[in-house]
């Protein structure tokens, strides 16, 4: 675990700051899949109150970012494989329904250039931390754009969770090819010509091999 000071915080909004400082720690790598998330430290280093730091811990803990582990300590989310497996077939199922959804509506004339401008930040993007946060905005984009507003929810809850496995797990060619925008680009032509059937097949192939990487690393 990184031992880097978290910022300092004043009395404003404590635990909406703290929230999102203490996510985008994890979000950076700076506490680690499995870290313990110690309420007194933090408290500590961001110089709040460890109320004001619980909120935020519990918060991050619905988000599927942190989960309790023995006598309720608080750490980052970690998933076995089995469970990363699990969550590929369920973003998979969800995605498979947005495009079917997507393609079957009067917008799906209009989603084609959201969806290729998605794809443009995604090929800008440098850090990793860029390249994740802009491949989620794709697909939750793409849910987002089957105009149900249900499925869309549900993807939300499966963000969290796709995020740290993601993080802990992509690196070097591997993440090159798997967070570009060209391996993402089948999904927007299938869209544009209207073949649900081949979008579907897209999706599902995109989430098998997403999910047989990142077992493998979990």
């Amino acid at each position: 675990m990184s031992t880097d000071a978290l910022p300092s915080l004043d009395r404003t909004t404590l635990r909406e700051r703290a929230l999102v400082a203490l996510r985008s720690a994890i979000f950076s790598g700076q506490y680690a899949p499995g870290d313990h998330l110690g309420e007194v430290e933090i408290a500590s280093r961001m110089s709040i109150s460890r109320g004001t730091v619980r909120e935020a811990l519990r918060h991050l803990e619905q988000e599927g970012l942190v989960t309790a582990g023995l006598r309720g300590m608080l750490r980052v989310r970690t998933l076995s494989p089995a469970e990363v497996s699990e969550l590929y077939r369920v973003r998979g199922a969800l995605e498979a329904l947005a495009v079917t959804e997507l393609i079957a509506s009067p917008r799906r004339s209009e989603a084609v250039p959201a969806l290729e401008a998605a794809l443009a930040r995604l090929d800008a993007a440098g850090t990793l931390a860029e390249q994740i946060d802009l491949d989620l905005g794709f697909h939750a984009l793409l849910c987002e754009l089957s105009g149900n507003s249900m499925l869309l929810s549900a993807w939300r809850h499966l963000e969290g969770p796709t995020r740290v496995v993601v993080m802990s797990a992509a690196a070097g060619q591997d993440r090159e090819v798997t967070l570009s925008a060209d391996h993402h680009r089948p999904i927007v032509r299938a869209v544009e010509q209207g073949d649900a059937e081949a979008a579907r097949g897209v999706i599902d192939g995109h989430m098998r091999e997403a999910a047989e990487r990142l077992a493998a690393k979990a």
